[in-house]
């Protein structure tokens, strides 16, 4: 029987930084899920943080494969595209077959806009009164209310419908998560997503390099940290401040911890000290750990159906949900 484990790395930052493997394991005796190995990874060497309660350095990429090898492990989330965008180089027929894709977004971005003009001019002063209180700062205001494709559209929203949809830049993917979170990962993180926007051209081959260690039965998928807190804060796991504090220099740490006792109750997550003080000292580690808690998601079915038009064969996004 397989083991039903997963396990999460961040890719992004510079090339200085250190990243991490955080793998979690199902145990069905207990129900509930182990955080069972953190793996720190930085250029020339690896150091398995908890191992059997030791910690050795290990030289050489060749550890990440010892490392996954040794758990059994055939499930990997990481932040970084697993395809890309229809002009990308690859064959004409493949981008033959995906046109239609791109026709539905450019369909479904067109129709957003021409239901928001109709809107605005058959009333505009209303519109322009309702947008006016939409800018206005309310902390009472929840921001998970509204998705960013009701109308009326926000203003940051509409400008990046305006700005068109790049079939050599985006994937059709980031049309559906614009279309659910643009407004929130914007108002919470300030961060927009677009496939190769937001991954640097060193981290990809970074990635690719790494990925040349992995074991030919190791299926990835791609998660994204902010999504996932977000989907924390919908299904009212995490708090709002939990979210607004992880980018304070001195409330960063106290954040990390908070979000990871939630966590733990929340979703019968175990950690030990030891590897609970290394996530919440070093983000890298943490976003890795959320990650590995997305790929969690997916083992039980606890995810978005995707529509075909966003290639989910292709890209094998993860998009979380919680049953509450």
């Amino acid at each position: 029987m397989e083991t039903k484990n997963i396990a999460g790395i961040s890719m992004k930052g510079g090339r200085r930084d250190n990243f991490y493997l955080s793998l979690i394991e199902y145990y069905a005796d207990q129900d509930r899920w182990f955080l069972r190995s953190l793996l720190k990874v930085k250029d020339g060497s690896s150091t398995i943080e908890s191992f059997e309660k030791k910690k050795q350095e290990l030289e050489g990429d060749e550890v990440i494969r010892a490392w996954i090898e040794e758990y059994n492990l055939h499930h990997l989330v990481v932040d970084i595209p697993l395809s890309y965008p229809v002009y990308h180089e690859q064959s004409k027929v493949r981008q033959e077959e995906e046109m239609p894709h791109l026709k539905k977004v450019e369909s479904l971005i067109e129709e957003l806009l021409e239901t928001d003009r109709q809107i605005r001019e058959k009333n505009p002063k209303v519109y322009e009164r309702e947008r006016n209180l939409e800018d206005l700062i309310d902390v009472t205001r929840d921001i998970l209310d509204k998705r960013p494709d009701e109308h009326i559209l926000s203003r940051s929203f509409k400008r990046r419908l305006k700005k068109g949809f790049l079939p050599y830049w985006n994937r059709t993917l980031d049309l559906w998560v614009w279309l659910h979170y643009y407004d929130q990962l914007l108002d919470l993180f300030n961060v927009s997503f677009d496939s190769f926007g937001n991954t640097s051209l060193m981290n990809l081959f970074r990635f690719d390099y790494l990925r040349s260690f992995f074991p030919d039965d190791l299926k990835l998928y791609e998660g994204n940290y902010h999504i996932m807190l977000i989907e924390l804060l919908r299904a009212k796991i995490i708090h709002k401040k939990d979210i607004m504090n992880l980018s304070d220099l001195d409330l960063g740490v106290e954040a990390r911890l908070d979000i990871i006792k939630k966590i733990e109750k929340h979703l019968k997550i175990f950690i030990y000290d030891h590897d609970l003080e290394i996530l919440v000292k070093k983000p890298r580690a943490f976003e890795s750990f959320i990650l590995a808690v997305t790929g969690r998601n997916m083992h039980l079915s606890e995810v978005q159906k995707l529509p075909e038009w966003t290639l989910p064969e292709r890209t094998r996004f993860i998009a979380p949900k919680f049953s509450t």
